[in-house]
Formats: structure tokens, C-alpha cells, sequence
């Protein structure tokens, strides 16, 4: 099986056919429109597919090829800061209010979320604390075994603050508790945070690049991981992301 993860930067209705070259079974894209709002090319190519977003424009998209199934997920729940000496109702928080999360099915055998976190309208905990937020919520509804996590993070351990609990590398743990591990540092034998890979140039200036598309895999899939060499594509005309192309034998 082979898994594409893509912040396409807008636009994935002029953009999805660069990605047919590469065979992929499953493709989780970020920023991309509604199928069922765009060009009839656009829904035609999506073909089984499941969306979420905000606006019709720009959201998280699943798409499965070669006669594979999706079937949500119904994952919503709530959770509360315990033992924290305050009213406001900001220490709890619901499964609807985090941005963006699509947890998925995949031929009634894998379980596959996908992510794209956002600001979300909070100075505290946008990006990596939407993520940890969620797994606060669903870190149960993970399975140990035939597990996928692919996405956006917008997140890298050299961001993290010694004056918060939802760092990235808290992230890590949790999903280590869980079995998960990212399959570029276990491929590249690399730490986090010492990435020597970008996935993501600010302004798409190759000076400023950052390490912030991940996909994790439970243990019994890490083991068969490998990644696929896409660089005989220039991303960066298209996008200021640089996609994972992951392989499960």
C-alpha cells in the first residue's frame, strides 16, 4: 500500500494529476476543495472520498484508488482538565470545536487519521495543541495494531516551550504510548528536531525550511515502511509543502 500525505496549498483541483504518477492506494490532502463543490474533472478523480472543511475551498480530504473503501469514523467526545482551580469553561474542551481531524476506516482493516491542524482561533493551543486536545479525547480510539497517522502538524519539537504541556514532544509520547512512531525518523534513522529533510519552506524560499509533515505508523506496519523518492517534481512551484509518499509492503 502506498500512502501520499500533501498540504497542496489551494488550488488540488489543477494539481491532483501530479500525483497519479506515483500509483498511491490512499492520498490525504490538505488545503484542498470540496470535490462536490468543484470541477466535475476534480469529482470525477476523487472518486471514493471523504472531506471536512470550514470553507468549500480549503479543507482535509481522504481519497482511496484502487477499489479501496472509506468509511468514517464517528470518533466525538469531550475532555476535562481535572483538579484545575478554575470556572472557565475553557478547560474543557469537545471533539467538534478541535480543526482539523478525519478519522477513517480503510477497507474495514486500517484505521487512518487524517490531520491538518489549525490556529483555530486560539493563541494557546492552535497547531500542536489542537493535536494534543485531540488525542486527549481519542488517544483510546487509537488501535495498537494496522494504525496510520498523516498529516500537516505544523508542528516540530524546535518549537516547543518549557512553559507548556502540549509540546510537540509531549505529542510524541502520547502517540509512542500508543505504538506510533514517525516513519522519516525511523527510515532515516533522524531525531526530532534534527531533521535534515524540510517538508515545508516559508514563502517557498529554500533558506527557510522546516520539518512539519509527518506520518506515523503502528508498529507491526513500521516495520515494512519505507519512503518514496518524489524529487523529480519541483513541489515548490506547485505548493509550499513537500508531500510524503510513504510504502507499507
Amino acid at each position: 500500500m502506498k500512502i501520499i500525505t500533501w498540504n497542496c496549498a489551494g488550488a488540488f483541483r489543477k494539481k491532483y494529476h501530479v500525483l497519479d504518477g506515483f500509483d498511491a492506494d490512499i492520498l490525504v490532502i490538505q488545503e484542498c476543495e470540496n470535490p462536490a463543490l468543484s470541477t466535475q474533472e476534480y469529482l470525477h478523480w476523487a472518486g471514493d472520498y471523504l472531506w471536512i472543511g470550514q470553507t468549500r475551498h480549503k479543507g482535509l480530504g481522504i481519497f482511496a484508488k484502487k477499489s479501496h473503501r472509506l468509511q468514517p469514523l464517528d470518533w466525538s467526545g469531550s475532555f476535562s482538565i481535572p483538579f484545575l482551580a478554575s470556572q472557565l469553561s475553557a478547560k474543557t474542551w469537545h471533539t467538534e470545536d478541535l480543526q482539523s481531524f478525519l478519522p477513517v476506516m480503510v477497507d474495514e482493516d486500517l484505521t487512518l487519521l487524517g490531520v491538518w491542524t489549525k490556529q483555530a482561533g486560539s493563541d494557546t493551543f492552535g497547531y500542536i495543541g489542537q493535536l494534543w486536545k485531540y488525542l486527549m479525547i481519542h488517544l483510546q480510539d487509537l488501535p495498537f495494531r494496522r494504525g496510520v497517522i498523516a498529516g500537516d502538524l505544523n508542528s516540530n519539537v524546535i518549537w516547543d516551550r518549557s512553559d507548556r504541556w502540549w509540546n510537540h514532544s509531549d505529542v510524541l509520547a502520547l502517540l509512542r504510548q500508543k505504538g506510533y512512531s514517525s516513519v522519516y525518523h525511523s527510515c532515516f534513522a533522524e531525531l526530532a528536531g534534527q531533521e535534515s529533510q524540510p517538508t515545508y519552506y516559508m514563502h517557498r524560499n529554500k533558506e527557510k525550511g522546516y520539518h512539519i509533515d509527518y506520518c506515523f505508523l503502528t508498529d507491526d506496519l513500521l516495520s515494512t515502511a519505507s519512503y518514496v523518492d518524489g524529487s523529480a517534481i519541483d513541489w515548490l512551484a506547485l505548493s509550499d509543502h513537500i508531500p510524503q509518499i510513504i510504502r507499507i509492503d
